[in-house]
């Protein structure tokens, strides 16, 4: 085996790449985390809707304005420096991510969010941006000097004593937010920097954007859940009317009706469940992503603040619960429903049975009816073909004793009456019988 310079795949002559292999390679270093250092603040918008080329052709607008690099085609992630803010866009499964960032100095300590990287975006390109604004947070990250914040300060910068905060990143920073929309629409959180390096505090800052937006994106769900328990209880009501009704004696229309209803149950469950299997299965996975970013960030509880992980457990967590009792729920439902529709369908199928066994047993008597009616008819026929076969003979033979041959005419068709009846009998069984056989043949 020897090496080769040329193509962009292996360097190994005879080796042949998956097509797929530079692709899978390089997922793992897709998207890298920013590399931030304090004073920063951000803006962070996070919108379902749209579709990726039209996200990405907008962020290739927005490049186009400040004439930096436009992302590459097909591509679901760009960073960009914009001059006054610097950009960083994602494209998810069904929502866009746009992240700005600008390393001005706080002016005001007292209201640091005033004056957000987002004031500082074309009016007109803000406004067609592609989607609905699910998430979106002011983030303030001020530097090691900045003079620590007391409780005190952290409640009333919030405005409000719920405030859930810690230290995170082995100590190396504070963070506080509120998980709340304030009155421009937007949540918001700081952080406080003690020794972190660039990196980490990019890995910070993304991990916090990320609880945020797939909180949101989670509890999406939540409304969905409390409207389809309404439902459940409904068709739970509707099936247990069914169920009590198949427990009395019924007649088959009865029980076909009563499957005819269990039908249009289960119909409704289904219809159902095709418009909230995505929602709720999104939002379990959603979940346990939440779940994974708190964990990263390595909490430590600050005295008179509850820890972000609490504050999850509290409220976030019962919501996702119910989402997660909605869809269990909804399987048990469907379950039931199965359930009672093969014993209703096996009763009917039972009904059916005894109906065709008893119509069998009926055709089976007109049939045996049938047949000694025609064994007599048969018999009948018998005496009356050999009656008209006799005075054929008779008329016959006086017509030859006409011609002058001497003939005891009654002697000669008495004696013939046994052969004729004899003769008669024998042809007409011959033919039931080949008439049998071939009926027979013709049903296998």
């Amino acid at each position: 085996m020897r090496r080769s310079d040329e193509g962009a795949g292996t360097a190994y002559v005879g080796l042949r790449d998956h097509p797929q292999r530079a692709v899978i390679a390089a997922e793992l270093h897709a998207r890298p985390f920013e590399s931030l250092s304090a004073p920063l603040q951000a803006t962070h918008l996070a919108m379902i809707g749209g579709d990726p080329e039209s996200d990405r052709a907008h962020v290739a607008k927005l490049c186009e304005t400040y004439e930096q690099v436009q992302p590459p085609a097909g591509s679901t992630h760009h960073s960009a420096d914009m001059g006054g803010f610097r950009l960083r866009w994602e494209r998810h499964t069904e929502f866009s991510t746009y992240t700005f960032f600008t390393g001005d100095h706080v002016a005001d300590a007292n209201d640091p969010f005033a004056h957000p990287p987002l004031n500082r975006l074309p009016g007109e390109w803000l406004e067609n941006i592609h989607g609905e604004l699910v998430s979106g947070m002011h983030l303030v990250m001020e530097s090691p000097d900045a003079p620590e914040r007391k409780v005190a300060d952290i409640l009333e910068l919030f405005g409000t004593e719920n405030v859930a905060g810690s230290s995170v990143a082995d100590d190396g920073a504070l963070l506080y937010t509120d998980f709340r929309l304030h009155a421009d629409g937007f949540g918001r959180a700081l952080i406080q920097v003690r020794d972190l390096p660039p990196r980490r505090t990019g890995r910070l800052v993304q991990r916090l954007l990320e609880i945020e937006t797939y909180r949101l994106m989670a509890l999406l769900a939540f409304p969905l859940a409390r409207q389809t328990t309404s439902e459940l209880t409904r068709l739970e009501g509707r099936l247990q009317n069914i169920t009590d009704r198949m427990t009395r004696r019924a007649g088959l229309e009865d029980e076909q009706a009563l499957l005819s209803e269990l039908s249009d149950v289960a119909g409704e469950l289904e219809r159902m469940s095709a418009l909230n299997s995505f929602r709720l299965g999104a939002a379990r996975a959603y979940r346990q992503l939440v779940e994974h970013r708190i964990r990263n960030l390595r909490e430590r509880r600050l005295k008179g603040l509850q820890t972000i992980s609490e504050f999850m457990e509290r409220r976030f967590t019962p919501a996702m619960r119910t989402c997660e009792y909605v869809n269990e729920r909804q399987a048990a439902l469907s379950q039931r429903l199965s359930r009672a529709a093969d014993l209703l369908r096996t009763r009917v199928d039972v009904a059916l049975e005894a109906q065709n066994r008893d119509l069998l047993t009926s055709m089976n008597k007109r049939t045996e009816l049938q047949l000694r009616l025609q064994q007599t008819v048969e018999g009948l026929s018998v005496v009356v073909l050999s009656y008209y076969s006799t005075g054929l003979l008779a008329y016959a033979l006086r017509g030859v004793e006409a011609a002058g041959v001497r003939l005891n005419v009654s002697l000669i068709v008495g004696a013939a009456v046994p052969f004729i009846v004899l003769g008669v009998w024998t042809v007409t069984r011959r033919l039931r019988r080949r008439l049998l056989t071939s009926r027979e043949r013709e049903h296998t």
